[in-house]
């Protein structure tokens, strides 16, 4: 009898641990270093050029030092992905409209009189500096009614 109810006992359960999240730990604190990585290059790559929102930390926003769980981890990294994102579509359309002001810079000093009262800045080719290009006629009103029209490239900053 007594075997009898040894074998019938049920097993013990087994203790309830957390599973081993380590691995998956370190591959999301990866991805996200490497996006952080990405990020900054980004920021220095756009530099000097203002006004583009290229950083700006989603961990800043959360609440003092602390460990993340996965799941917020995995919306930091998801945050940096979308950033990521936003900054290089930013970057491009900047890129591509400073080379637009560039083109114009060119054909404004092969041909000023088809490009009457143009003004173009340093800041609008993505250049630091104060340098100015305007298209204005030679000689005031004269300059005007004679189709005397120049490129004039400001000095600098005042």
């Amino acid at each position: 009898m007594a075997a009898s109810t040894l074998t019938r006992q049920p097993a013990q359960p087994a203790p309830l641990t957390a599973p081993d999240e380590r691995a998956a730990r370190r591959t999301l604190l990866d991805q996200v270093r490497r996006l952080e990585e990405e990020s900054v290059g980004l920021f220095c790559s756009a530099w000097p050029r203002k006004g583009l929102d290229l950083l700006h930390d989603p961990a800043a926003m959360r609440a003092g030092p602390r460990l993340l769980t996965m799941g917020e981890l995995e919306e930091l990294r998801d945050e940096l992905v979308a950033q990521l994102r936003r900054g290089r579509v930013a970057l491009d359309e900047r890129g591509l409209a400073e080379e637009h002001n560039r083109r114009l810079i060119e054909g404004m000093l092969l041909d000023p009189e088809s490009h009457r009262w143009v003004h173009v800045s340093n800041e609008d080719i993505g250049e630091p500096g104060c340098t100015h290009w305007h298209v204005r006629p030679r000689c005031g009103l004269l300059g005007i009614l004679m189709r005397w029209w120049r490129v004039v490239v400001s000095s600098g900053c005042p």
